[in-house]
């Protein structure tokens, strides 16, 4: 087959969508290389480096106007091209189809992360809550398949964008090999000294963004009064100044410790050196990083609702997003139970078996293979 990806987040978004493209790209080319992949480039300038195998090439624009403006490119100018490559299937891999790709003969399949700004419009602004609107309800209506990558996913699409039930698939996303690696003993220590990082710490990772909740942590300590360090690693927004204003009111100036730049090849250490792993997002599509540390071997607490325990499993904690006092205990159930500690972090680690590349690879090249014979 001959495959062709929207890979505009592959090379141009450091985590969350950049590395679900990532990995569908390099699962698909490793376990199916027989298969030919098209990663569609927009603007081959500031790209994220990632490793491309030899049945994988990429593409950009050819025209003048698709060079000089090339979101036109992306959304509209490709399919053009497209009938020149002999392409069996075209794979939004961010919630987006170009408009026309309908009307060209190659089957198209989109992946839905999820409906997030429908469900917490007010952390959206109204232009970018309207475009996306259209892309997400244009997409769901042309593609010939849909991947959602949860069942909450697919819950909320079929609510929000009218997507049609009987196109829809499931498809677990899976998360980077590195974080299925054994970690060496000296490996953590160098990362140890690197982040300055405390010898005992809670840990929270991903976006420092007011639905991700990080201050919810904070008050959780504060409340039960736990002297445990916590480190917070993400990329930062306007939200970390309400968490800087928390952590100077409860006078916890020492106790959190707040990492800007950390290097993906750095996270599963940090990871791996975390008493617990904290995510209390008030909603997600997956929730990668809750299964980034059961990977590593983390025990992990995250929030009810929304798609936490199809990723957490059964031996994960699971708390109110809005109860400090909730979080609070389930921290400290952890930290004095070291049996607990172990048996979360051996199921954990079984559970996290489900989300293997081999498993995904399959499920994504039987979805492809299906609607080649139609």
């Amino acid at each position: 087959m001959n495959i062709a990806f929207d890979a505009k987040r592959a090379f141009h978004n450091s985590r969350g969508l950049g590395n679900y493209s990532r990995d569908t790209i390099r699962l698909l080319s490793t376990y199916y290389p027989k298969n030919n992949y098209k990663l569609l480039n927009p603007k081959n300038k500031n790209c994220v480096d990632f490793d491309i195998a030899e049945n994988t090439s990429i593409i950009t624009p050819k025209s003048i106007i698709g060079k000089a403006i090339p979101s036109l490119w992306r959304s509209i100018g490709v399919v053009n091209q497209l009938k020149t490559l002999q392409i069996d299937i075209y794979h939004g891999l961010s919630q987006e189809l170009p408009y026309g790709i309908d009307k060209i003969g190659i089957k198209s399949v989109v992946t839905m992360h999820d409906a997030i700004f429908m469900r917490y419009p007010q952390l959206y602004s109204a232009s970018y809550r309207a475009i996306f609107i259209q892309k997400n309800r244009y997409a769901c209506r042309v593609a010939d398949h849909i991947i959602a990558i949860s069942e909450q996913t697919k819950k909320d699409i079929i609510q929000y964008f009218d997507a049609d039930e009987k196109k829809i698939s499931v498809v677990y996303q899976g998360c980077n090999n590195v974080f299925r690696k054994e970690i060496s003993f000296t490996s953590k220590n160098e990362i140890r000294e690197k982040y300055n990082l405390p010898k005992k710490f809670l840990l929270n990772v991903g976006a420092i963004e007011e639905r991700k909740n990080a201050g919810l942590i904070i008050e959780a300590l504060h409340k039960l009064n736990l002297q445990i360090p916590l480190v917070i690693v993400g990329k930062s927004t306007s939200y970390i100044d309400k968490l800087r204003s928390l952590i100077i009111q409860y006078k916890m100036e020492q106790q959190v410790l707040v990492i800007h730049n950390a290097e993906t090849s750095d996270l599963p250490a940090i990871y791996s050196l975390a008493d617990v792993f904290i995510y209390p997002s008030l909603f997600e599509g997956f929730g990668i990083p809750v299964l980034e540390a059961l990977c590593v071997g983390v025990p992990v607490i995250t929030s009810t609702g929304s798609c936490f325990e199809e990723t957490g499993g059964e031996d994960t904690l699971y708390v109110n997003p809005h109860d400090a006092l909730e979080l609070g205990n389930a921290i400290l159930k952890i930290i004095s139970d070291n049996e607990l500690r172990k048996d979360m972090i051996l199921k954990g680690k079984i559970f996290a078996e489900k989300f293997t590349d081999v498993n995904i690879a399959h499920n994504m090249n039987e979805l492809y293979l299906r609607l080649t014979k139609k």
